[in-house]
């Protein structure tokens, strides 16, 4: 995946993942576009998911990274849009397919269910595999009907 500038966003449930991931995001030498949450006072999810997503959408950025507790919060919000595929992962297999398959342009973490090692696997997975296209394709253009 060639990587513009990684958008993220969480909520107050997320937020301790995100200062991990951003980190790892450092770590990793990408630039990074942060729509908040910035504690772990709590918030409403949707209040950063939509600009997240709509900077996915405007090319702003890409990929985008949602982390809320479940993750479902953020994963829902984020798929409304019609430029957004968030694919869900709660590990590298998972990752690797919503990125092979599916083609999604934000993945979404489930803060309260997974741990920082996890949560790096699953990003390397994410960021390193590609979309595979054929059949994929044919499906990843019914999406949007």
């Amino acid at each position: 995946m060639e990587v513009k500038t990684v958008g993220i966003a969480c909520d107050h449930a997320g937020f301790p993942l995100k200062q991990f991931v951003l980190e790892y995001l450092e770590k990793k030498g990408y630039p990074v576009k942060d729509f908040g949450t910035y504690s772990s006072e709590s918030v409403d999810y949707p209040d950063f998911a939509h600009p997240l997503a709509e900077a996915i959408e405007q090319g702003e950025v890409y990929p985008g990274i949602g982390i809320c507790g479940s993750g479902e919060g953020m994963a829902i919000t984020l798929n409304k849009h019609q430029g957004v595929r968030a694919g869900l992962a709660w590990n590298k297999d998972i990752a690797q397919l919503i990125r092979q398959h599916n083609n999604a342009n934000a993945i979404v973490l489930p803060g309260r269910f997974i741990d920082n090692k996890t949560a790096e696997k699953i990003l390397d997975a994410f960021f390193s595999a590609t979309f595979e296209g054929g059949r994929h394709e044919r499906r990843v253009k019914k999406i949007a009907q």
